[in-house]
């Protein structure tokens, strides 16, 4: 297994000002030879990216990246280290609600000044880094989604925003003065009534889902909707809900009339689509107010 150091000599053949990224995986397992590829692509398109990878990204133990204290002591590793500026999760899957609540606990001063992004699973780690006021988080693309057609596009736009901010890898409806939070729906599912949760008041609410079938979906909603009806949300927009699995008998309706009909009933008002899902056309969602 390559060591962090071999990770770290990679870069920096620039004198550009670096901004260096630790890449953990929280939950399931990145391998070498994708890190590999992602720094050989994007050395040129962000000289100012200096990638940290560190070991326990490429770590297998079952279905995890991992044991789960190996998992937890690698972000903490990271977050705690002052000359890391931003900490990027290599892939989603299941296992950050698994190590959410021990982080906290473990983190220090250097842990505040760094942006945290990811998505899918991830969503739990945001959501409870949101919720400590640690760091900035975003809900973006991750170095994972090089595996798909067409990802380079995503991960250079997730390059974009930890790199520079670049208002240009926003979510379209992001706009200055609102606050915003952005989740994988049976990730945020599952969030409700746990310590993880943070505080949705005044927020939009952008949710996306991936391979469940509809009924699930419309479970998982009610949930999330019955659970924040008097919480002060905003409102809630929807993006993307790709690849359902087909029913044995039709639903009767799609993704976005169960939203519809769950916001009237909570009294959510629903805001309309969000540029975000499981797809290289995933867009950055900061949490709280976006920078100016």
């Amino acid at each position: 297994m390559a060591s962090a150091a071999f990770w770290q000599l990679c870069w920096g053949k620039n004198f550009v000002k670096q901004v260096r990224i630790g890449i953990c995986a929280p939950s399931t397992p990145l391998y070498e030879e994708e890190a590999q590829q992602l720094i050989a692509l994007t050395s040129d398109s962000h000289p100012a990216a200096e990638l940290v990878f560190h070991d326990q990204c490429f770590a297998i133990a079952g279905h995890f990246a991992g044991k789960d204290d190996l998992r937890s002591s690698a972000f903490v590793s990271l977050a705690n280290d002052p000359t890391i500026n931003a900490i990027w999760f290599a892939r989603g899957g299941y296992g950050a609600a698994r190590i959410a609540d021990s982080i906290l606990a473990q983190l220090g001063p250097a842990a505040q000044d760094k942006t945290y992004m990811g998505y899918s699973d991830g969503g739990n780690l945001l959501g409870a880094l949101y919720k400590a006021g640690i760091g900035t988080q975003a809900h973006g693309p991750m170095p994972v989604d090089m595996r798909r057609d067409g990802g380079m596009v995503a991960v250079e736009r997730g390059l974009d925003w930890l790199v520079r901010q670049d208002s240009a890898a926003l979510e379209p409806h992001v706009e200055a003065g609102q606050k915003y939070a952005a989740f994988n729906l049976m990730t945020l599912a599952m969030m409700v009534g746990t310590p993880l949760l943070p505080d949705l008041e005044d927020h939009v609410l952008m949710i996306e889902e991936i391979a469940e079938y509809l009924y699930a979906f419309d479970r998982a909603l009610f949930n999330v909707t019955s659970h924040l009806a008097d919480k002060g949300l905003t409102g809630i927009r929807l993006g993307r809900v790709s690849d359902v699995p087909e029913n044995n008998r039709p639903f009767g309706e799609e993704a976005e009339e169960i939203v519809r009909r769950l916001c009237a009933r909570f009294d959510i008002p629903y805001l309309g689509s969000a540029d975000i899902g499981h797809d290289v056309d995933n867009k950055v969602v900061p949490f709280g107010t976006p920078p100016a």
